[in-house]
């Protein structure tokens, strides 16, 4: 007896569906989002914040990345809009970023958010 070509697919691809784990597949990293702080960060920022864990700024009166992304009402816009105006910033940061770096500093700031962060009193 000759066995039909679309029986042999579905006994292989029952065959491979035997062959799979139960449960969820472990998620994802999103490749274009850094977990890390960019160099260009590590390089004008963290001589007076702490841009990283375990997060203690070098300046006590610079607040850390992780302090400052969990601010309530924070968003990737807001963030983006405070570096963008150069105004805002306090005279030791008196520079100008580039578009492309403040998105970058937004996105990464923004991986710092925890639903458990306790603010340090």
């Amino acid at each position: 007896m000759k066995k039909s070509p679309i029986a042999a697919v579905l006994a292989s691809a029952f065959t491979l569906a035997a062959c799979q784990s139960v449960g969820s597949a472990p998620p994802v990293a999103n490749a274009s989002v850094e977990t890390s702080p960019p160099a260009f960060v590590e390089a004008a920022c963290a001589g007076c914040h702490s841009v990283e864990p375990p997060f203690l700024s070098p300046n006590p009166n610079a607040p850390s990345f992780e302090s400052i992304a969990n601010r309530e009402g924070l968003t990737e816009r807001t963030l983006a809009r405070w570096l963008t105006d150069a105004h805002s910033y306090p005279e030791a940061m008196d520079f100008d970023l580039e578009p492309k770096h403040v998105k970058r500093i937004a996105d990464y700031m923004i991986t710092l958010r925890r639903p458990d962060y306790v603010p340090e009193p």
